[in-house]
């Protein structure tokens, strides 16, 4: 028993001690295991224009020599075209999508079936 509670203890006391990038790296990892059901709606002001839907994870991505983060943000999910927040028949397949985090109006949600 003395055991689990220092090894709970270390486990965080280790997390708390990382930066909030690495703690979001790690919850990024349990999303990408569990998987997660989300969806991302584009605006053009006050107007939604798209909407992905059964998105598993957004990934920001990063420099192939630097390692640096860009300023543009991708992921896989069905678009739903119509915008009637349903997958109809012709919007089975997965699309791949990326968007600027610096212009573009977004919100990422889970579904709250």
């Amino acid at each position: 028993m003395k055991i689990k509670v220092l090894i709970s203890t270390a486990v965080l006391m280790t997390l708390s001690a990382c930066t909030q990038e690495t703690q979001n790296q790690f919850g990024r990892a349990i999303n990408n295991w569990t998987g997660t059901d989300g969806i991302l709606e584009i605006y053009a002001g006050n107007t939604l224009v798209k909407r992905f839907m059964k998105i598993d994870k957004l990934t920001t991505a990063s420099g192939t020599s630097n390692n640096n983060d860009r300023p543009y943000r991708y992921g896989y999910g069905y678009l739903d075209q119509n915008l009637n927040n349903v997958i109809d028949a012709d919007e089975k397949k997965k699309v791949y999508f990326e968007f600027s985090d610096y212009s573009t109006s977004y919100i990422f949600f889970e579904n709250p079936k």
